[in-house]
């Protein structure tokens, strides 16, 4: 009886052997993503005079991008992963702290639709 062996690389998606297309593939999508999450980010940071980030890990639903803007504004964005999230930041050349705490946090100015929310939450919904 004959050994064979694998000689064709794992796939790195599927640990299958196989040609790696598919770790390609996924490295192309990972790049389109933090390419459009950088964009969202840029117009962000252009309509609230700069932004500055955090990014937080979600678990398996990925990361999220916690931005605030020069104007106290603040918005989010959610990534598939942390890698993706920390190159969209990265792309979109924005300081990223690393706790939402401290000075970042006290920047951030909630209106009264965030109010509203808050108090809706607390005492069991809005009046309809």
């Amino acid at each position: 009886m004959a050994d064979t062996a694998d000689t064709q690389p794992a796939d790195e998606t599927t640990g299958q052997p196989g040609t790696g297309t598919g770790a390609a593939r996924r490295d192309t999508r990972d790049e389109r993503r933090a390419a459009r999450l950088a964009k969202e980010i840029g117009a962000f940071a252009r309509a609230h005079d700069g932004a500055e980030g955090q990014v937080s890990y979600l678990g398996r639903k990925g990361a999220r991008i916690v931005l605030v803007g020069g104007d106290g504004r603040w918005g989010d964005l959610v990534a598939p992963s942390h890698t993706v999230a920390e190159a969209a930041v990265a792309k979109a050349g924005i300081t990223v702290q690393e706790d939402f705490d401290g000075e970042l946090a006290a920047r951030v100015r909630t209106g009264p639709y965030e109010w509203s929310r808050m108090a809706g939450i607390q005492l069991g919904g809005r009046d309809h």
